[in-house]
């Protein structure tokens, strides 16, 4: 019955590797005081890792260490590892002991033969120099010249057993085909059944390129991630990436905001993008993907900013002359030292090669902006199947580092002029998604962009023309007629048809403001001339009434008169 280990269990003590992410999957390092096996192919990177495992204890941990080369040479090892700036030479005086234990080609075998000369010669070195760590590079090649299956066991336990009881970390490099099942009928294939570790190491060939992974097996006592995890071999040696994984830590998160570059753009999102966020712009061939992360450079150089960008369509210089026609000044920067262009065209390898070089350009630079034209590039060339995790990766990266991350993708115009989604599918990664496109009217392609996504802000919903000039790039006001936004030589000629239409509009107004001024004045002057004929008539009516009372006082009066010159008697009292 199998045995359940208690969660109460003590976890085992740990020895770190040194190799970047590989103590991150293991949890800390291989088990401190056990045996690890180390099985893969052909340059698959044993030798390197076993070899990076004890220069990182002899510098870091003050653990001196033993490497037991059974198929090169030490000094054939020490040579090749010279490009990793271990500094052997120095190790080699105190912390790292070689020792050349490879069969010579014309050995004959008589007799038995064990290791226990060798071991007797490795417990003196180990006492000697308090050696706490050891590696048996290629185990497999001298357990080779053992007769049997069972004399194989016999010494590999043998040897098992001093390391346990000398407590030695150790790791025996055993080479192993592509197929784990085949490596496990092997006569030393029960080496992976013994030991407390088992790493595997597997070197192959997708479409052309090389890509290298790494899996931990097993490990006793201990989690572990049991995904496989690609590596690559760099400057300083071995580098494991590491998938986000659930117990990654947040990274602090911030408000500030950065310039895009340009104006109206930054406008539309409220203020810019949000520093150490993630920007993505996506859109056809020549929809000016490089020209807004060029103007979000030029602005990130203008505030003091140190700037990577990584092109891999074209030169750096090449770059730097392009933009300059559209008002987009990055050479000043690129001679001062703020902004650093590294062409990529030139780099060859896997996905994971493009990651490690972009991480420490940007360490070495000190950046704090990133831009990469196009990420979509890492998807070519055999890397479909590992882009996705690398540009993955790299946003992690970039968010726990700090840096703001401008990426652009290049879409295939020829299957769709819909809006889309990045080749890498990292669309519902990126905190901001910015795409542009063509509009095809009136017989020309004009430039639009919308933001899709912006997480954290308000932003625009508006479809807005993107206009590249001498003056620099800039976004036009949105144009509606009939429903249909309008843009370019269209939306001019529907412009210019509006204006003269008002400009027709205006001048009948004007006519007819002056045909109704002539009537007003003619009225005026006919109420006038009617205001005056009237007072006459007025005038009239009372003279004709003054008129008439005077001569009928007067004909009163002269008859009144002529009775008394007649002597007529006066008028009787009620008699008229």
């Amino acid at each position: 019955m199998k045995s359940v280990r208690s969660p109460l269990a003590k976890v085992p003590a740990k020895a770190a590797t040194g190799v970047t992410g590989l103590d991150q999957i293991t949890g800390g390092g291989l088990p401190r005081g056990r045996t690890t096996l180390l099985a893969g192919g052909p340059g698959a990177g044993k030798t390197i890792l076993a070899l990076q495992f004890l220069v990182h204890g002899a510098q870091h941990c003050q653990e001196p260490g033993i490497f037991v080369a059974f198929e090169e040479t030490s000094e054939r090892i020490a040579a090749n590892a010279e490009s990793f700036g271990w500094k052997l030479a120095e190790l080699r005086r105190k912390k790292l002991f070689f020792m050349d234990a490879q069969p010579l080609p014309e050995l004959v075998q008589s007799g038995n033969f064990d290791l226990s000369g060798m071991i007797a010669a490795l417990e003196a070195q180990v006492s000697e120099m308090g050696a706490r760590r050891i590696v048996f590079d290629a185990l497999d090649v001298v357990l080779a010249l053992l007769p049997d299956p069972a004399a194989k066991r016999r010494e590999i336990y043998r040897l098992h057993a001093w390391l346990l009881a000398r407590e030695l970390t150790g790791i025996v490099t055993v080479k192993a085909g592509g197929d784990e099942a085949s490596s496990l009928s092997q006569p030393n294939g029960f080496m992976q059944f013994m030991v407390d570790c088992a790493v595997i190491l597997n070197h192959s060939l997708v479409m052309g390129v090389s890509q290298r992974n790494v899996r931990v097996q097993k490990y006793r006592g201990s989690t572990f991630d049991e995904n496989e995890s690609p590596f690559l071999i760099g400057a300083n040696g071995l580098e494991v990436a590491v998938a986000r994984t659930v117990h990654r830590v947040d990274v602090k998160v911030t408000k500030q905001r950065v310039s895009s570059g340009v104006k109206r753009l930054d406008t539309m999102l409220g203020g810019g993008y949000y520093r150490g966020a993630s920007v993505l712009i996506t859109g056809f061939p020549g929809t000016a993907k490089t020209t807004l992360s060029g103007a979000f450079a030029e602005a990130a150089c203008r505030r003091g900013e140190r700037t990577l960008f990584v092109s891999f369509d074209s030169d750096g210089t090449e770059v730097i002359r392009n933009l300059a026609s559209v008002g987009i000044r990055l050479d000043r920067y690129a001679k001062n030292g703020c902004l650093k262009m590294i062409s990529a065209r030139t780099v060859t390898g896997s996905a994971e090669t493009y990651l490690v070089l972009i991480k420490t350009l940007a360490k070495e630079h000190r950046a704090r902006c990133l831009v990469i034209d196009p990420v979509s590039s890492l998807s070519k060339s055999g890397n479909e199947l590992t882009a996705h995790g690398v540009a993955e990766r790299l946003i992690d990266w970039s968010k726990a580092d700090g840096t703001t991350l401008v990426c652009t993708s290049l879409l295939d115009e020829m299957f769709s002029q819909d809006e889309g989604g990045s080749p890498l599918q990292i669309s519902t990664l990126a905190d901001t998604w910015i795409h542009l496109n063509y509009l095809v009217q009136a017989g020309e392609r004009n430039r639009g962009m919308s933001i899709v996504k912006s997480r954290g802000m308000a932003h625009s919903s508006q479809v807005r023309e993107l206009i590249l000039s001498d003056a620099g790039v800039t976004l036009a006001d949105t144009y509606t007629a009939g429903g249909d936004v309008l843009m370019g030589t269209l939306r001019w000629e529907k412009e210019r048809a509006v204006r003269v239409a008002a400009e027709v509009a205006e001048v009948a107004a004007k006519l007819k403001r002056v045909s109704l001024d002539a009537e007003e004045a003619e009225l005026e002057v006919r109420v006038k001339s009617l205001q005056v004929e009237l007072v006459a008539k007025q005038v009239e009516k009372a003279l004709l009434t003054t008129t008439t009372e005077s001569r009928q006082g007067e004909l009163s009066r002269g008859r009144t008169r002529i009775r008394e010159l007649r002597g007529a008697d006066a008028a009787k009292p009620g008699r008229r």
